[in-house]
């Protein structure tokens, strides 16, 4: 059985001492159960559940950064990607292009 990297610095020399799992380095300890609870569910502003592939629709009007535009409050976007990071949505948006937006602003369709 190889154990898991850290999840902290992603180092390699993880060794078990007892029910945890320690990292050398920079002295994590976690257990692999922490490991399955820390996959990221992403919700939307209802509390609904996202996955890749979703149909959501825009819930606020969302500047864009170095635009004077703005994606307006219904737009659809299908065909969404999940991704780790502030931005965990990822997208195209037709006349806007390829984005990242934050699910508190959409909802499930």
């Amino acid at each position: 059985m190889s154990l898991p990297n850290c999840p902290k610095c992603d180092s390699k020399y993880v060794y078990e001492d007892g029910n945890l799992l320690v990292c050398p380095e920079c002295a994590y300890e976690f257990s692999a159960d922490d490991l399955n609870e820390q996959e990221e569910i992403v919700k939307d502003a209802n509390g609904n559940t996202l996955t890749d592939g979703d149909t959501v629709s825009i819930i606020k009007d969302l500047k864009i950064k170095g635009t004077s535009s703005a994606v307006k409050v219904g737009t659809k976007v299908k065909n969404i990607r999940l991704c780790e990071g502030d931005h965990n949505i990822d997208c195209k948006i037709s006349g806007f292009g390829a984005m990242k937006l934050k699910s508190e602003f959409v909802k499930k369709v």
